[in-house]
C-alpha cells in the first residue's frame, strides 16, 4: 500500500514526566527505584525458595515462579528506561528501540494474562475438585499449560507490533508516555488507524482466591481502561497513571500478595535460610 512521500522518523522523545519539576522528578525516581529494586528482589526471592525447597514443588507454586519470571521481564521492558527519563533526562528511543519494547510489552503482558487465567483454574480445581486435582493438575499438564501462557505472548506482540509500525509516521514523534506504548504512539500515525465509529464454603473459597482476585482485578481493569477506549478523552496524565498501576505497582505486589504472606512459603524462607546459614541459629 502506498503512503505517499511521508517524512521518515528515526526516533521517537518520550514525554514522560518532564512537564514536572526536577526536584519532583528526582522524588519520582527515588520512588520507582526504590518500587523496582522490591519487584525484582520479591520476585528473585519468590524463584529462589520455590525451587530449593522440596516442600513447595506443587502445581501453585510452579506458577507463581514462573509468574516471577514473567514480572522480571515485565519490569526490565520498562522501568530502566523510565528512570533514564527522570534522572538523566534521557528521553530519546530510537524507532526500533520503541518497536523493540512495545514487542515485550505485548509479549510479557500477554503472557501474564494467560498465565493468570491459568492459576485462576489451577485454584479453581483444587477447591471444586481436590479429589482429583493431583491427577488433573499432574506435572505433564502443569507443564503444558505454563508453555503455553509463555508462547501465547509470541502471536499478540507479533500482530500488534507488526500492525502498529506498519503504519507511516510522518510528523511529530514526541510519545506523550513514559514507554512507547500502543495508544500514545498509534496517536502519531499519519492514517486513519480506526476500523468503526467511534455460604460459608463460598466464603472460604473467596477468601482463599481473594489475593489472586485482587491481582487479577487491578492488572485487567487498568488495562482495560487504558486499551479499550485509546481515544478517549481522558487526559494524557491520568492515562500514565493508570499504566504506572500495571507496569510499577502490580509487579510489585504480587510477591506480597501471592507468596510472602503465605505461611507455607515463610516457613520455607526459614528452611532454606537455616540451610544457607548451617548450625547458625536464625
Amino acid at each position: 500500500m502506498m503512503w505517499g512521500n511521508w517524512t521518515i522518523v528515526n526516533e521517537f522523545v518520550l514525554v514522560s514526566f518532564s512537564a514536572l519539576s526536577s526536584e519532583l522528578q528526582i522524588l519520582l525516581f527515588l520512588l520507582f527505584l526504590t518500587i523496582y529494586l522490591i519487584t525484582l528482589m520479591g520476585n528473585v526471592l519468590i524463584i529462589l525458595v520455590t525451587t530449593a525447597d522440596s516442600a513447595l514443588q506443587s502445581p501453585m507454586y510452579f506458577f507463581l515462579r514462573n509468574l516471577s519470571f514473567l514480572e522480571i521481564g515485565f519490569n526490565l521492558v520498562i522501568v530502566p528506561k523510565m528512570l533514564g527519563t527522570l534522572i538523566v533526562q534521557d528521553t530519546t528511543i530510537s524507532f526500533l528501540g520503541c518497536a523493540t519494547q512495545m514487542y515485550f510489552f505485548f509479549f510479557f503482558g500477554a503472557a501474564e494474562c494467560c498465565l493468570l487465567a491459568t492459576m485462576a483454574y489451577d485454584r479453581y480445581v483444587a477447591i471444586c475438585d481436590p479429589l482429583r486435582y493431583p491427577v488433573i493438575m499432574g506435572h505433564r499438564s502443569c507443564i503444558q499449560l505454563a508453555t503455553a501462557s509463555w508462547f501465547s505472548g509470541f502471536p499478540v506482540a507479533t500482530v500488534q507490533t507488526t500492525w502498529i509500525f506498519s503504519f507511516p509516521f510522518c510528523g511529530p514523534n514526541r510519545v506523550n508516555h513514559f514507554f512507547c506504548d500502543s495508544p500514545p504512539v498509534i496517536a502519531l500515525v499519519c492514517a486513519d488507524t480506526s476500523l468503526m465509529p467511534s455460604a460459608e464454603g463460598k466464603r472460604k473459597a473467596f477468601s482463599t482466591c481473594s489475593s489472586h482476585l485482587l491481582v487479577v482485578s487491578l492488572f485487567y481493569s487498568t488495562a482495560i481502561l487504558t486499551y479499550f477506549r485509546p481515544r478517549s478523552n481522558n487526559s494524557p496524565e491520568s492515562k500514565k497513571l493508570l499504566s504506572l498501576s500495571y507496569t510499577v505497582v502490580t509487579p510489585m505486589l504480587n510477591p506480597i500478595i501471592y507468596s510472602l504472606r503465605n505461611n507455607e512459603v515463610k516457613a520455607a524462607l526459614r528452611r532454606v535460610i537455616r540451610k544457607a546459614l548451617g548450625p547458625q541459629k536464625l
